[in-house]
């Protein structure tokens, strides 16, 4: 199936399932047709049950070339199939120990990370430690770009021309006000709300040139990493999936995002593969691949000799057998 991904939302939910996501570069996918949220981070990818279903998915999707009708789009040649077998001896993979030691990684998800650096090894990569030193602004710079695009985005469903149409209206005002009151949900709303702080007047100089200017930085701390490596490895997310309703601070869910986010705000691509059920939870454990801009079929090639060296996941044992959780 296809996802758009803003800030992990392919590769964080493929983890927690057990399947494989693909955030492809930032241009390399069309977005025709998708509503846009953060224009600048928005980008479409497959999940898949296997690293071989994601790069057939993957040559389909690009195989007609630059779409006109997204002016991101950028011409790829479907190569990824081809990517499966291309192995990984004489490689370089990233390993970032700050990411490693974050406080919120659980040790089920840490000890799966650390299964597929051992498993790239085995095959013939080395690893390299490489440092992300402006990393800790991502989670900021990220919820302040992309509400403030999201406000302008959004802004069109209006009940009108676009989206929800609240019935039984009389005025304009009332379509427009009612429409979106009932059209969007909770957390979007929340965030069009904070866009529309950000961008208004005396707090778009203080916030928004600095989320910018932060962005720079980390797009260029990748750009740095990666004249070492071939492609870094990191976990997906903090922990395994967690309950409805579990976390209820938003903030806290926004943590969630923080080893997806800074992809997003470089455009690099980013795929994630399941590597094992966690010892204490008895769900899925996923580990992360990021590649250079536009350097995508080395995620394939990483994330099969990852996928081959991992036994298949079964049932999690956290499932009953009625679907439900223990």
């Amino acid at each position: 199936s296809l996802g758009s991904d803003t800030g992990g939302s392919i590769r964080q939910p493929a983890a927690f399932c057990g399947v494989v996501g693909m955030k492809p570069t930032y241009g390399a996918v069309s977005r025709y047709g998708v509503v846009a949220f953060g224009s600048s981070l928005d980008q479409v990818g497959p999940f898949g049950r296997s690293v071989e279903d994601v790069a057939l998915a993957m040559d389909a999707l690009v195989a007609g070339g630059r779409d006109p009708f997204d002016s991101t789009s950028q011409d790829v040649a479907p190569r990824f199939a081809e990517a499966l077998d291309a192995g990984v001896a004489g490689k370089r993979v990233g390993i970032i120990p700050a990411l490693m030691e974050a406080e919120g990684l659980t040790p089920e998800v840490r000890r799966g990370v650390e299964r597929a650096a051992s498993a790239l090894e085995d095959a013939g990569a080395t690893l390299i430690e490489v440092d992300l030193p402006h990393l800790d602004a991502a989670i900021a710079a990220y919820y302040v770009i992309g509400p403030a695009e999201a406000f302008s985005n959004l802004a069109r469903f209006d009940g009108i021309r676009y989206g929800y149409q609240e019935p039984g209206c009389s005025t304009l005002a009332a379509q427009s006000s009612l429409s979106r009151a009932h059209g969007f949900g909770t957390e979007a709303k929340r965030r069009q709300m904070l866009g529309a702080y950000l961008l208004s007047s005396g707090v778009y100089d203080r916030y928004y040139y600095a989320a910018q200017k932060a962005r720079t930085l980390i797009t260029e701390d990748y750009a740095r990493a990666f004249e070492q490596v071939d492609v870094i490895l990191m976990p997906a997310a903090p922990r395994t999936a967690f309950k409805h309703g579990e976390i209820s601070d938003p903030t806290q869910m926004y943590l969630s995002d923080m080893y997806t986010i800074s992809i997003n705000i470089a455009g690099n691509g980013g795929i994630t593969v399941p590597v094992g059920l966690g010892e204490e939870t008895g769900l899925p454990v996923g580990a992360q691949l990021v590649a250079p801009a536009f350097k995508d079929e080395r995620l394939i090639s990483f994330g099969a000799a990852v996928e081959r060296a991992c036994e298949p996941l079964g049932v999690p044992r956290a499932v009953s057998a009625e679907g439900g959780l223990l």
